[in-house]
């Protein structure tokens, strides 16, 4: 990211519960999916009706749970795994399994922080599948993403620019080098020897942007300046400090509902969750 661009991607509709489950989502690794496992094995777990795959010292390790390790191990639908894919998940669960049932096992069973680990586990797994559900239940509808478009559309600003700039360290840097301007420097040149930005190399060129796409300071001294000016006093933003030239100006031209259509359904999904969230923490 460049030093004054925002960003702009939208959040999930799972953010709410991240936290929660952020250490201990057992899709998130191997290790991750190892302890989801070992938990079974340890309390003993098994889901009714489900085929018995394999036992290990007496303990029976069903389909259900011999698929949720699979999917979780290779990322893909069990139905697809090979021959050789289940041959490792089997060797895998066993030694899980026979880990879970030694007896230095049954000690950390009894620990605190394990026990703690093993309820935020379950907590975060509990958390994900009811918010899945909910937005799964609730999808953003065809009204509602056109609603948010149009609202989204009011709020993009008339004009496009293209812009370059220097960005560094301190202010007096930066007024240095509008000093070294006013004297006849060439800005791109100042630029490549000075920029700490990522378009430094490229003289600064931070090609065409609408305002609601950099940080206000910057935005705000560009919507300023006209074509063809630089700004005659450093700019400050939590990135550095900026020396911005303006070079061209165009009708800014929204992006079609199409090409915007995903994102906004999850803003409009995530915005569903989080009232949701919201009744829930009033309630509670």
């Amino acid at each position: 990211m460049d030093g004054c661009r925002m960003l702009s991607e939208p959040l999930g509709p799972f953010e709410a519960i991240k936290g929660l489950n952020m250490k201990f989502n057992f899709r998130s690794s191997r290790l991750g999916t190892f302890i989801a496992v070992a938990t079974l094995a340890a309390s003993g777990l098994s889901t009714a009706a489900a085929e018995t795959v394999v036992t290990v010292s007496g303990i029976e390790i069903d389909s259900t749970v011999f698929n949720a390790y699979l999917e979780s191990r290779f990322q893909k639908p069990a139905a697809q795994a090979t021959d050789e894919d289940r041959a490792t998940v089997e060797r895998e669960l066993t030694d899980i399994y026979l880990l879970t049932t030694t007896p230095k096992a049954k000690e950390f069973a009894d620990d605190p922080k394990v026990k703690a680990q093993l309820e935020l586990q379950y907590r975060g797994t509990i958390a994900q599948a009811v918010a899945r559900d909910f937005v799964e239940s609730n999808p953003a509808t065809d009204a509602e993403i056109l609603a948010e478009y149009e609202s989204e559309m009011e709020q993009l600003s008339a004009n496009q620019y293209k812009a370059r700039h220097i960005l560094v360290e301190t202010q007096a840097q930066a007024q240095d080098l509008i000093s070294q301007l006013n004297d006849g420097a060439d800005f791109q040149a100042l630029a490549k020897e000075h920029s700490t930005g990522p378009s430094g190399p490229n003289g600064g060129d931070l090609g065409w942007f609408a305002p609601e796409q950099m940080v206000k300071p910057f935005a705000d001294a560009v919507v300023a300046l006209e074509d063809g000016k630089y700004t005659s006093d450093a700019v400050q933003t939590q990135f550095g400090w900026h020396v911005i030239l303006r070079e061209d100006t165009r009708a800014n031209e929204p992006p079609t509902l199409e090409s915007v259509r995903d994102a906004i359904k999850q803003r409009v999904e995530q915005t569903k969750f989080q009232d949701y969230m919201q009744g829930l923490r009033d309630a509670g």
